[in-house]
């Protein structure tokens, strides 16, 4: 175990920002601290770093309570949306920074130590693809480049933790996108342990090894993406991750429950019959068919909704369609094929969909 929090709890102007919060961070692990702005990830992660002072808790590092440890005594790194480059600086003098900020006894260096700082430098500005750019202005940068500047720089000490802030927050979404997995790629080539905070859940899937999920001041859920996605623990978590499908309901019996959409085959195993629940319907458990089409529906007896599709959309490589079922709020669905797309708006549909996509959650 590298790193235990233990409930810290943190009041702004009379307002909680965390509340009793607990988390492990282990030795080489990636985890992403993901919520809604105001939800205290920041703040968590200010507190670890010494930046700001927990009201209650302890921040333990190998074990030992680090909350009087100044800042630049906990050996953490830290990288923010901004960059924070020194402008002044030329990209070599950048990354250079915190090795000569660290003693030449810390670091066995020779009697300048520049030949040592020297190598290090070159060595992480080619982990970070930035070879023969040791020399360039910071103010001649692209933004992708700044950021991997950024980074070589936050790594470049060997801290024993890195924090980063929101680092792809000022990139344009294609950018993003491209470098999410080369920056999971360079954490874990390193094998340095890092706290990751976003707002992004495309960032926080594609990065961490386990997600936290917050909401105001509050740990909702921990584990790892898929898990996270695939069996989001409250209704919170799976509204923050973009699944809208989502209604009060019953269980009725194992396997069964009742909801505004009628009576759903479901997974119930955690659930006692009687137990008033909420409903997901995630948006790739639907298939839709035409109600004026020849081609029958499966023939199940249960799961099967009728209704209108109210929209649809192409997403590249898949659609988006709204549907409002006969009974029931609107339903949305990411769909691979729909009728070879020649459903329209206002065409009434039968909406089949699979049990293992109806996902019972404890109630709102």
């Amino acid at each position: 175990m590298l790193l235990s929090i233990r409930n810290l709890t943190k009041q702004f102007d009379n307002k909680s920002a965390l509340t009793g919060v607990n988390l492990d961070i282990y030795e080489r692990e990636i985890v992403c601290l993901l919520g809604p702005s105001g939800c205290g990830k920041t703040t968590l992660l200010r507190i670890i770093a010494g930046l700001e002072t927990a009201d209650s808790g302890q921040v333990l590092l190998h074990g030992q309570d680090i909350s009087q440890v100044p800042p630049h005594r906990r050996d953490f790194g830290l990288m923010f949306q901004d960059f924070a480059l020194f402008p002044h600086k030329n990209v070599f003098d950048n990354v250079a920074f915190g090795l000569r900020m660290k003693s030449k006894k810390e670091w066995g260096l020779g009697k300048s130590g520049e030949p040592e700082i020297t190598e290090h430098v070159r060595l992480m500005l080619a982990l970070v693809g930035l070879e023969g750019f040791d020399q360039r202005s910071v103010n001649d940068l692209s933004g992708g480049e700044a950021q991997r500047v950024a980074l070589a720089r936050s790594l470049a000490p060997s801290p024993c933790l890195l924090m980063l802030d929101e680092p792809l927050g000022s990139l344009d979404r294609a950018l993003r996108e491209r470098l999410m997995n080369e920056l999971r790629d360079i954490l874990k080539e390193v094998g340095v342990t890092a706290l990751y905070v976003t707002h992004d859940q495309a960032e926080a899937f594609a990065i961490g090894d386990r997600v936290v999920v917050m909401d105001a001041g509050r740990i909702e859920q921990i584990g790892p993406p898929e898990n996270i996605y695939h069996n989001p623990a409250t209704s919170f978590v799976a509204e923050f991750l973009g699944l809208t499908n989502l209604a009060d309901g019953r269980i009725v019996a194992p396997g069964q429950v009742a909801s505004a959409w009628g009576y759903l085959a479901a997974t119930t195993n955690r659930h006692q019959p009687g137990e008033h629940v909420s409903v997901l319907i995630r948006p790739e458990a639907g298939r839709l068919y035409s109600a004026r089409s020849a081609e029958p529906a499966p023939p199940v007896t249960i799961n099967i909704l009728h209704g209108k599709l109210t929209s649809r959309s192409f997403r590249g490589g898949r659609y988006r369609v709204n549907v409002q079922p006969e009974t029931g709020p609107a339903l949305t669905f990411e769909l691979t094929v729909v009728n070879s797309f020649s459903l329209s708006p206002g065409d009434p549909v039968t909406l089949t969909l699979d049990p293992a996509g109806v996902v019972v959650l404890p109630l709102r």
